[in-house]
């Protein structure tokens, strides 16, 4: 089965489009007001409208008040949501929207337990666990705590050209979740790191 790719952490319109023609599937925006590659919603408008159809606008937000998701979903109307912070399920449903859920990863991590806790979600994102930082840390987890759960799993975390195709053939994830290790700065995508990335799944 074909792995997916999700780009994450998307701020300029021509790294879209670029990450569009070499292959993304998905590609993530960051409401997530400390981040550095937060956006707002006038420039995600300005970054995915009129892209090629066929390829999925993810919504990443981090513990958000409800109007700010509402705000987001009304401009954005075919937006995904992920959630990446301690969401609720019954947070996440709220919206009725299809929903990613983060889940950062320890070495006590109990994924089924979390999985069927979040069974309304379309997707379990697994990203690397470091205290107070809700995600795009750069660094990888331990892939050997992964189990098969009865749910698509993206798999993100320290993914970049030289460990992806590792990645894919160890945790044969559904899709894999880059945003760092295709940079050149923060929320400043690399063409040619992109191109290699590509490549690599499609290797893996």
């Amino acid at each position: 089965m074909r792995t997916r790719v999700k780009i994450c952490g998307i701020t300029r319109r021509q790294d879209a489009e670029f990450a569009v023609e070499m292959g993304a599937d998905a590609l993530g925006l960051v409401f997530y007001p400390a981040s550095p590659r937060a956006v707002s919603i006038a420039q995600a408008k300005e970054i995915v409208d009129g892209l090629a159809p066929f390829v999925s606008i993810v919504a990443l937000f981090v513990n958000a008040e409800p109007d700010s998701v509402y705000a987001c979903i009304e401009a954005l109307p075919n937006v995904i949501l992920q959630f990446h912070g301690d969401e609720s399920a019954e947070y996440c449903e709220q919206f009725c929207r299809p929903y990613l859920k983060a889940i950062r990863m320890k070495t006590n991590t109990d994924l089924d337990h979390l999985a069927n806790q979040y069974d309304s979600a379309a997707a379990i994102l697994l990203d690397s666990y470091q205290p107070g930082v809700p995600g795009g840390t750069g660094q990888v987890f331990n892939w050997s705590l992964i189990k098969k759960i009865n749910k698509p799993l993206i798999l993100a975390g320290g993914l970049n050209v030289d460990n992806v195709a590792s990645a894919i053939e160890q945790v044969q994830p559904y899709a894999v979740d880059v945003s760092g290790g295709v940079e050149q700065a923060k929320g400043v995508k690399d063409k040619q790191k992109i191109t290699a990335f590509m490549q690599e799944v499609a290797n893996g």
